[in-house]
């Protein structure tokens, strides 16, 4: 009898440390109540700390464990590092807000914890269908965090629509794997690197290609698939749609790296004619289709699909420097993100929400410093040097144009991005403008949590400050890059 080999469990043990630590804190939660909700909260940041510290200490050797189905490394490291990061900034700002409307339940930050793990997963994926475990368990939480505030219908509204679109990308997934399963024979992505660069690929495989890269482009909100975004954002709790706006989405893009660089990555000539379309469709949907808003939370999910557009320009490019131009980038949107919004949860009237981007009239007389920090952030997002943002958007069109070379039409995609970015800062100063020559308009509540005001600061301060000593993300982003991109 040949005896049964135990996979080793050191790679994914941040992976099991979330497993086993949600479960006790679905248990505290249980028998203690929502009582227990603030508790069960800091509990889950100091769990998702301990993950973090297991992240880094796992170094940025290959190691590949569960038969060849998961995968930990320097690019799998430094996407989570920044998923961890994303998910922590969403519990504090929950935690305090959901005080304040009555929705203080312990399930909110065990969801976000079940929700990561399956990011975590979803990184480390090394087969397709591990990718699918790690993306429907992220997916899973994230249509129960949509419709968290149950009686009010927007955010009812917005968890089925999050569902129901979300179904139907899952099966396309499903069924573009499918394809590639019957064609290569193999589920395996080492296998399947090996499989498809062998010969000229059959039908069969594009069509999987592309229905894979349907599915992916889902989960980024990428046009043509973006249309759940606004009503999604709008309708889920601020703290929520802060979340949706971080964590998932730089999960998404680091499995699309994944996917299409590791196993598909003999193809690159067949999918990045699919990934220039939806790069320059988000890019120019997301500068367009913000213009018009008045809700701050729609204009920053057309901003979430313009960014995206923008990291889609390093993938594209298909290289080490277009990966690390695309790590570059997530790491600064994280931040400039988060921090908007930080602000936005301060836009509090008579202890009620305001999400109109009227109500931010006059701010800079009645909340100097939470303007500046807005406008920081706002400038940012406009690429605007010498902050934060400007760097992401030149390290991904820098990677397009010596990419070129070999590809012209990459010039073209590169010229659109800078063209979609002047657009795109019209709404974005129309902000600034609004806040510093606008009128003033009702003050806002001043009693806002420290944590937040934490977060505002550190994000305000890496947004304005990052040129001076970028080195380390720098470093660290090309590393993760290399690991992803061999030869």
């Amino acid at each position: 009898m040949t005896p049964v080999q135990f996979p080793d469990l050191l790679p994914a043990l941040p992976e099991i440390v979330l497993a086993v630590g949600s479960m006790a804190l679905l248990m505290l939660g249980v028998f203690n109540g929502d009582r227990s909700a603030r508790l069960v909260a800091w509990l889950s940041v100091l769990l998702l700390l301990l993950a973090g510290v297991l992240v880094a200490a796992g170094g940025g050797a290959e190691r590949v464990t569960f038969f060849g189905a998961f995968v930990s490394d320097a690019f799998s490291s430094f996407a989570k590092m920044l998923i961890l990061l994303g998910s922590i900034t969403a519990i504090l700002l929950g935690a305090d807000q959901n005080e304040r409307d009555g929705q203080a339940r312990f399930e909110y930050p065990i969801l976000i914890v079940l929700s990561t793990l399956g990011m975590l997963m979803m990184v480390s994926a090394a087969d397709l269908i591990s990718l699918y475990l790690g993306l429907e368990l992220q997916s899973l939480a994230l249509y129960v965090l949509a419709a968290f505030r149950r009686e009010t219908v927007r955010s009812t509204e917005a968890g089925l629509k999050y569902f129901v679109l979300g179904a139907l990308s899952s099966g396309m997934l499903l069924y573009g794997s499918s394809l590639l399963y019957g064609f290569a024979g193999t589920t395996s992505f080492e296998a399947l690197a090996t499989t498809l660069r062998a010969g000229e690929p059959a039908i069969g495989v594009i069509f999987g290609i592309v229905f894979l890269a349907a599915g992916l482009a889902f989960k980024v909100s990428a046009v043509p698939f973006h249309m759940w975004t606004p009503d999604v954002y709008e309708g889920a709790p601020t703290p929520v749609t802060a979340f949706f706006a971080v964590a998932p989405k730089i999960a998404a893009v680091a499995l699309l790296l994944r996917v299409m660089l590791e196993p598909l990555g003999g193809l690159v000539d067949q999918w990045r004619q699919i990934i220039i379309f939806i790069s320059v469709g988000s890019m120019v949907l997301g500068a367009f289709a913000a213009i018009n808003q008045t809700n701050i939370k729609r204009l920053m999910a057309y901003s979430s699909i313009g960014h995206v557009g923008y990291a889609l320009v390093g993938l594209a490019a298909g290289t080490a420097a277009g990966v690390r131009g695309v790590l570059i980038y997530m790491a600064i949107y994280l931040f400039m993100t988060a921090g908007t919004f930080a602000v936005i949860l301060c836009m509090r009237q008579k202890d009620r929400m305001v999400e109109g981007i009227q109500d931010l009239a006059g701010l800079s007389r009645t909340r100097p410093l939470l303007a500046l920090a807005l406008a920081i952030f706002m400038f940012s997002m406009a690429g605007i040097p010498p902050l934060a943002g400007f760097f992401g958007k030149l390290y991904v069109f820098m990677a397009a144009i010596d990419a070129a070379r070999t590809f012209p039409a990459l010039y073209a995609l590169a010229i659109i991005g800078v063209l979609a970015s002047v657009v795109g800062a019209y709404y974005y100063l129309r902000i600034v403008k609004i806040m510093y020559f606008d009128e003033p308009a009702e003050g806002f509540d001043r009693n806002v949590s420290g944590e937040v005001h934490a977060i505002i600061g550190v994000a305000a301060v890496f947004t304005l400050l990052f040129f001076i000593y970028p080195a380390p993300l720098l470093s660290a982003a090309a590393t993760a890059a290399a690991a992803l991109v061999k030869g």
